[in-house]
């Protein structure tokens, strides 16, 4: 073996190691972020006093899910009065809620992340110290469903059933 040849090869075995060495510190790719598109995004006013019909167990949530037609439709009435409710195929796609419980502050829907099954919903919002009275600001956005095990609302997971 000559002397061009060992060096060959010992950058062979150095790139294989590296190589090696790079492909097991990589995140797995249940940790990787996607960022969801947005197909379709609302904001305006929901009053408090239809508040009961957000899914149960999301009520008192900044974020959630409407994962079905019949929901979606009674909250839209409440949230859009007059308006024709939106097309959207369930079957494929969430629709899904941003609030301040706090004060009201107009929101709007920015960015939805999926991380390992969790999305989590980013929003922009006023900054205001009015307080909620007869009506909470509130963003909808529609997203994909693939792959969304649960919603992240701070450190709580609200699990994304099946049911349309």
């Amino acid at each position: 073996m000559t002397r061009d040849d060992r060096a060959g090869v010992g950058l062979t075995v150095c790139l294989f190691l590296f190589f090696i060495t790079g492909c097991a510190t990589l995140p797995a790719e249940e940790e990787k972020t996607k960022d969801l598109a947005i197909i379709e995004r609302w904001s305006g006013d929901f009053p408090v006093a239809d508040l009961a019909l957000l899914p149960n167990g999301q009520r008192h949530l900044r974020a959630g899910y409407i994962g079905g037609p019949h929901a979606f439709a009674a909250v839209w009435r409440a949230f859009k009065p007059g308006e024709k409710i939106p097309a959207v195929d369930f079957s494929r796609n969430l629709v899904v809620f941003s609030r301040n419980v706090d004060f009201y502050n107009r929101t709007t829907i920015m960015t939805v992340v999926l991380a390992g099954g969790g999305l989590e919903i980013l929003a922009m919002e006023t900054m205001s110290a009015m307080p909620i009275d007869d009506t909470v600001a509130m963003a909808l956005a529609v997203v994909p469903r693939s792959g969304v095990d649960f919603i992240l609302c701070g450190d709580v997971r609200v699990p994304v059933t099946d049911g349309r």
